[in-house]
């Protein structure tokens, strides 16, 4: 009897122990964005309309009370209701005999008038005044259904003329609202496929919106051309197309390539119908980017940078000469950075606010309209991030510092401003270990500021410009969601494999989260190196990460050297010539110190999954620590990225420059520029891979094309690896409706059975069996 006892309580502890192993399916089927639709509608965020000129301003906002309008006036401290809801309401149902719900709307177009003392508004197809003095409504005109011109038509500023594109052409017609002739004038007549004035390079011979702008005189246009003709092809096919699958055939511009997309500077007259083509190389195979236009039509500013993107040049048309003439040249190696790049025209080109990283950290300069330094707006060793707004007559600049305040988060934004004429005279506004949004007034007394993080919800005040706040204007409602169980995620920080360098990151727990069990961790990642897939800012349903965790998963997104340039050139660069390596070292450790930090992390069970950038990290992960990771999740990965995108891996992997002489005596001599590239690529790692991986490609992605997961594919089965391969019929990079779906519950499948040992998704005869 004792020994019968002694099997069932071990029955009993096995049983216990195999029931903790199974995924929890519908916890996470219960936070999916579908089942969140309500919650959704909660405001997150407030858009101030500043009425006219002044400090006041309107905004709507929606709780679980419903959606309420609100006045505030900053200088009287004042918030109100913009109008009684349900007065107004019976109004409107007066006017239209029909029933409204006062909680449930949404007003259209609302305009003050000059004095204020009304406001009209459009709903249900007629537009409305309401006066304050007598909170009254009334019917002022009915809205007839919109007779003006498609989208695809470019209005010049003074709305005479009409500019767009057919069979590639660049064509002009007039206003006729503004008495003009509607004859089309063609502007051009040597476009063609790949070089081409339409938006986009795909043939059509009805008019669609066209490359070329206005200058602000309504009298001339111009364009960057890209002549794309030499471009090499690539392939796909539409299997779904009917009634017979349909080859799509593009340009596509691959790392090394020798022939590449070339560009090309119009200026055009449209009274005299005059081309000129502006002389604007300095390198081969450039970058050409228009930057802004001056108020007289006399000066066009663009920029031009080098192929191996790590020069640049801020220079300045003369319209009317042709002549360019170089302001700004800026060398940054290994590579410039992009994403923070920042270049403001002051006072009509007066003055020049140019963004650099010369120092090591991106900070502000300032020059006069020759291109002379006339001040460092911003130094020191933090980075001076995004513009809030530039105050041109109070010669003051608004913007998010980054790492400034030793006592924040250097991923949260922090409001400062700083004194355009004087050298570094910066000022912090805002204190709060948060990150920050603003939107000023056109006075610049005050600013609508929303401060949130992961683990706090969207809080919006009324400052002053000194940044003390005036009015307390509420915060997201989140109260439905935290009946339902939800819990905020956690911020955490770590060291870099180096043992020195900070990283952040954020955890996610199940929201039945129990301390004394055993969790498998899995990472989500994404490698940059422009951006970190790491959040700062509140949401309900952080992508996949929060519905993942549910399963019964601890989930991670963490920060790595040479994710992001918002912790400086140094950590910005750091993998630079590396691209496929450079994070793995710093993920890996960061989950090994999670587990010696937290005994419900079972750091024997790792998973790591991604998309694009994250998928090609994903699979770099699994096969360079095979040991480590159990299983991963890669999709859409740029696992060969000798054939992608030219100027990203050229960019960041690095590219070398070889000119050669040729001798021609036909043609002149003259120098040939070779560019030479190499990287490492992910099937380079299939030997060492020991399984758990899932691949996963859209058969009609033209950003990262699908040969990248079956040459990985292919590569494993050479090694004679085993490995699960999904293709998503008709998605291109971003899967979406049905596919998606199916795609994030063969994640949840792959994850449950090679890290909780849950394999009964490989059974189940529905993608959503687990509902049953």
């Amino acid at each position: 009897m004792r020994y019968i006892l002694f099997y069932i309580l071990l029955l009993g502890f096995v049983l216990g122990a195999t029931a903790q192993q199974k995924a929890n399916y519908k916890l996470a089927e219960k936070f999916n964005k579908r089942a969140m639709t309500g919650v959704s509608e909660m405001s997150m965020a407030i858009h101030p309309e500043f009425i006219h000129k002044s400090d006041r301003f309107w905004y709507s906002f929606t709780t679980e009370e419903g959606k309420k309008y609100y006045l505030v006036d900053p200088a009287k401290k004042d918030k109100k209701p913009l109008f009684d809801h349900e007065r107004l309401f019976a109004q409107l149902s007066k006017e239209t005999r029909k029933a409204y719900n006062p909680k449930d709307f949404s007003l259209q177009d609302i305009e003050f008038a000059q004095d204020e003392k009304s406001f009209t508004f459009e709903f249900d197809e007629a537009k409305y005044r309401y006066t304050f003095k007598t909170a009254s409504v009334e019917k002022i005109d009915t809205i007839k259904p919109w007779s003006g011109y498609a989208s695809w038509m470019k209005y010049s500023p003074d709305s005479c003329y009409i500019l767009y594109a057919r069979n590639h052409n660049l064509y002009v017609m007039g206003n006729k609202a503004k008495g003009k002739d509607t004859t089309a004038i063609q502007l051009t007549f040597d476009a063609e496929k790949d070089y081409t004035f339409a938006k986009e390079f795909a043939d059509s011979d009805t008019e669609v919106e066209t490359i070329a702008s206005w200058m602000k005189d309504s009298k001339k246009v111009y364009a960057v051309r890209e002549d794309a003709r030499k471009v090499e092809e690539l392939f796909l096919i539409d299997h779904l197309a009917k009634p017979r699958p349909k080859l799509k055939t593009y340009r596509y511009d691959m790392p090394g390539d020798k022939e590449i997309s070339q560009s090309q500077f119009l200026i055009i007259d449209i009274e005299t119908r005059k081309i000129t083509e502006i002389d604007i190389d300095r390198w081969p195979d450039q970058y050409v980017d228009v930057l802004y236009t001056d108020k007289k039509a006399e000066k066009i500013y663009f920029e031009r940078v080098n192929r191996a993107f790590n020069e640049k040049e801020i220079c300045v048309i003369d319209a009317k000469t042709g002549k360019v003439k170089v302001l700004i040249h800026e060398v940054d190696k290994p590579f410039l950075d992009f994403k923070m790049a920042s270049v403001s025209f002051l006072n009509d080109g007066q003055d020049i606010l140019f963004r650099s990283n010369r120092t090591g950290w991106g900070h502000y300069y300032l020059y006069d309209g020759e291109g002379n330094l006339k001040n460092t707006v911003t130094a020191g060793d933090w980075t001076a991030g995004p513009i809030a707004e530039i105050d041109t007559v109070g010669r003051t600049i608004y913007f998010y510092a980054l790492g400034k305040d030793k006592h924040i988060d250097p991923y949260y934004y922090t409001l400062c401003k700083a004194d355009l004429d004087k050298p570094d005279r910066v000022v912090q506004l805002t204190f709060d270990n948060a990150t920050h949004m603003v939107d000023w007034s056109k006075t610049f007394n005050y600013f609508v500021d929303t401060y949130q993080r992961v683990d706090m919800e969207p809080h919006f005040v009324v400052r002053n410009k000194k940044g003390k706040i005036i009015i307390d204007l509420g915060k997201a409602d989140i109260s439905r969601v935290k009946e339902m169980g939800w819990k905020a995620p956690e911020r955490f920080k770590v060291k870099a494999a180096d043992g020195i360098t900070d990283l952040y990151g954020v955890m996610w727990k199940p929201f039945d989260f129990d301390s004394t069990k055993h969790y498998p961790i899995i990472s989500s990642v994404y490698p940059g190196p422009f951006y970190e897939y790491v959040p700062t800012q509140f949401a309900v349903i952080h992508d996949r990460n929060t519905q993942l965790a549910q399963l019964g998963f601890i989930v991670i997104a963490v920060g790595h050297r040479g994710g992001t340039p918002m912790r400086g050139k140094y950590y910005n660069t750091y993998g630079a010539g590396n691209l496929r390596d450079y994070p793995l070292a710093d993920d890996k450790y960061a989950i090994e110190q999670l587990a010696d930090r937290y005994p419900f992390i079972d750091a024997t069970k790792v998973g790591i999954y991604g998309h694009s950038g994250g998928g090609f990290m994903s699979t770099a992960a699994i096969c360079t620590y095979p040991d480590f990771y159990k299983a991963a999740v890669a999709a859409a990965g740029n696992h060969d990225n000798r054939i992608y995108n030219k100027w990203f891996t050229e960019t960041h992997n690095g590219v070398t420059e070889e000119k050669k002489a040729i001798k021609d005596s036909v043609n002149g001599d003259r120098e040939e520029h070779i560019f030479k590239f190499q990287v490492r690529t992910n099937q380079e790692l299939a030997k060492n891979y020991k399984g758990g991986l899932l691949l996963v490609t859209g058969d009609m992605d033209d950003n990262v094309h699908p040969a990248h997961t079956l040459r990985m594919a292919d590569a494993l089965i050479k090694a004679g690896k085993n490995f699960d391969m999904i293709v998503l019929p008709g998605q291109d990079h971003g899967f979406s409706g049905d596919a998606e779906l199916f795609y994030e519950r063969k994640l949840w499948f792959h994850f449950a059975k090679y890290l909780l040992k849950d394999t009964s998704g490989d059974y189940f005869s529905g993608i959503e069996e687990y509902k049953n």
